[in-house]
């Protein structure tokens, strides 16, 4: 399973572990993790000069005397790794403009396959879920499936959609786009414009026309981070011609390596405003440079998993099952009701790499997203009763479950086996809490 910056946070957290290893550190061992850490980045895509120079900036600081002299020194390293690293991903979170007088106009410019119009949606449905009012045009007047997966993503979303005519001049739709952002009392238009398999004079030439009349508070541009130094190339060329605010990084989740991520707010100068996670439209999440360089050394990120949690998890459900845990009533619903809002949080991947000390492959390996669902289709092929009391699932009950959850006897043994522990577990809990709110007995 790949995870976002897999091998690159892999081959960093090896390089910090053996300086922790060493007590007092001499010029020697830093100069030696410094070549560590800059074949960890090259391997990793990172363009050769900015590799060069995160490398040169923290081996100036990483040989200072306060750095040797002190009690922790590879500690103190790994700081300084980490503040640059912040430094390199941006400094600071990057926020979206507003405008003072409504509506901002935020134009999307990229290379055909990079992802764009579905990031339109994604970014619609961000600013609708902070309580905003979002509005949508399809300026790619020469490509119908365009339009057409626009119109889709607003109606799943709930926003207004504008579609001029196919073969029409997206220059002269500007106006009626922002008319209809007006009429729907929008205070957000995402502009939708068309790409190209390249970057050429004409594309330039009709984004140029497109910015003179929308005027827009913001041009953001879409990359595929997948695509590696071509992603920064394109990010370069799209600056200089067109100009740009920031960037919206796509496929972060499957990004290994993480060249462009850490490599286009170098080159270009542009903040990477927003992070595509996953193909859902909620997998849209601001980027934070801070958080980034914590979840690439593997020190997590718990600020995005509570905000994940907060924005996924029903309070009341939340709530009712803490007093069926207290009372020891806890059921396999209640376990197929929670694993579903876990899985509506993203993937396990991403959840464990934001925990401290968990962000790693092979316990991702070990439990991944395939076994969750497995676990659900388990669940969700037994009836009723049989998910409330498990004691009355026989042998040939299991049989049955095991062909229609397309898993195996065993898989439901072993599903519960885990369960019934689980419950046990909850018993002794629940008794014991029981004993001391009730000032009776000892438990322990």
């Amino acid at each position: 399973m790949t995870t976002m910056f897999g091998s690159l946070g892999d081959r960093l957290q090896q390089v910090m572990r053996r300086l922790r290893g060493k007590g007092k550190l001499a010029p020697g061992d830093v100069e030696a993790a410094m070549r560590e850490l800059r074949m960890a980045l090259l391997e990793a895509d990172v363009s050769y000069k900015v590799a060069r120079d995160f490398v040169a900036r923290v081996g100036e600081r990483a040989v200072g005397q306060e750095v040797l002299e002190s009690l922790t020194p590879a500690q103190q390293v790994v700081k300084i790794v980490h503040e640059e690293l912040t430094q390199l991903l941006g400094g600071h979170r990057a926020r979206l403009t507003s405008a003072g007088k409504p509506p901002t106009v935020v134009m999307l410019v990229g290379l055909q396959g990079s992802g764009k119009t579905t990031t339109c949606g994604k970014l619609a449905s961000l600013l609708k879920r902070e309580g905003h009012g979002p509005v949508l045009a399809a300026l790619d007047t020469q490509r119908p499936a365009a339009g057409i997966q626009l119109r889709t993503l607003a109606t799943s979303i709930g926003v207004a959609c504008f579609v001029p005519a196919v073969g029409s001049d997206p220059v002269a739709a500007v106006p009626a786009a922002v008319a209809e952002c007006m009429r729907a009392g929008g205070d957000y238009l995402l502009l939708d414009t068309a790409g190209r398999l390249h970057v050429d004079a004409e594309l330039m030439q009709q984004l140029a026309a497109i910015k003179t009349a929308a005027r827009p508070h913001e041009i953001l541009l879409v990359v595929d981070a997948m695509t590696g130094q071509d992603a920064v190339k394109v990010a370069e060329e799209f600056s200089a011609q067109v100009g740009i605010d920031g960037v919206i990084l796509t496929k972060m989740e499957g990004d290994a390596r993480g060249g462009a991520a850490l490599s286009v707010k170098a080159v270009t100068g542009k903040p990477i405003k927003f992070a595509g996670v996953g193909e859902k439209l909620d997998a849209l999440e601001p980027f934070h440079p801070e958080r980034m360089a914590s979840r690439i050394l593997g020190m997590g990120d718990v600020l995005t998993l509570i905000e994940r949690a907060q924005e996924n998890i029903d309070t009341a459900q939340a709530a009712d099952l803490e007093k069926r845990l207290r009372q020891a009533e806890f059921t396999l619903d209640d376990f197929i009701d929670q694993l579903k809002q876990v899985r509506k949080m993203g993937g396990l991947d991403q959840l464990l790499g934001m925990i401290p000390g968990l962000g790693n492959r092979k316990l991702v390996e070990q439990v991944s997203d395939r076994d969750l669902a497995h676990t659900e289709a388990i669940i969700s092929s037994m009836t009723p009763e049989e998910r409330r009391n498990p004691g009355i699932i026989d042998g040939s009950r299991r049989r049955r479950i095991a062909r229609g959850s397309g898993t195996d006897v065993q898989a439901v043994n072993r599903l519960l086996r885990s369960f019934q522990e689980s419950r046990r577990l909850l018993r002794a809990i629940g008794g014991k809490d029981k004993g001391l709110r009730g000032g009776r007995g000892r438990w322990f």
